[in-house]
């Protein structure tokens, strides 16, 4: 599948996203993941009412329990949402032949320039990724709800976001990734 084919596939179910069940996003989903694992340690932490469902977390009960429900029934549209994707990116995956075995734990784009080290890959990963998510949600939303779904909807903020997300790549990976693989 070329990148332009598998662009305007990506345009389709978003805008089926929207026609049919509402914008995508996904950051709220590690919220609620996190409820989910709590909610099963502690029992009392989500509980149905004739009103719904609440929390002893203030944070899940906020919305009126709209956070918490999501615990109570996870699954829901936006959290089957989340697995689905996983599920296709690794259909995708395999579709294409797979992975290589020695890009299982260190692409080729980092060994070039930093080595066979995978634990100082994945501390890296997980400090950009956790950035990237923890001000998404500062801002009130997250990268998928700020820029595709926002841009969609001609948002004047999605394409601030698009802009700044996309600058802030194109700075990083240059700075980063002087070799190529």
């Amino acid at each position: 599948m070329t990148w332009k084919t598998g662009g305007v596939l990506l345009g389709l179910v978003f805008f089926l996203a929207i026609l049919l069940v509402k914008p995508i996003g996904v950051s709220t989903q590690f919220v609620i993941l996190d409820g989910i694992i709590a909610d099963a340690v502690n029992p009392d932490l989500v509980t149905a009412t004739d009103d719904g469902f609440t929390s002893t977390n203030a944070y899940l009960a906020k919305s009126g329990g709209k956070y918490a429900k999501s615990v109570g029934n996870p699954l829901n549209y936006s959290f089957v949402f989340v697995l689905a994707m996983m599920l296709g990116g690794f259909i995708s995956a395999m579709a294409r032949g797979g992975i290589d075995a020695r890009d299982h734990k260190v692409p080729a784009l980092w060994r070039a320039n930093y080595g066979d080290d995978p634990v100082k890959r994945y501390l890296v990963a997980f400090l950009g990724g956790f950035i990237v998510l923890y001000g998404a949600r500062l801002a009130g939303g997250c990268t998928s709800g700020h820029m595709m779904s926002g841009m969609m909807q001609t948002a004047v903020s999605g394409y601030i976001f698009a802009a700044g997300a996309f600058a802030a790549a194109i700075t990083v990976s240059i700075l980063m990734f002087k070799k190529e693989a």
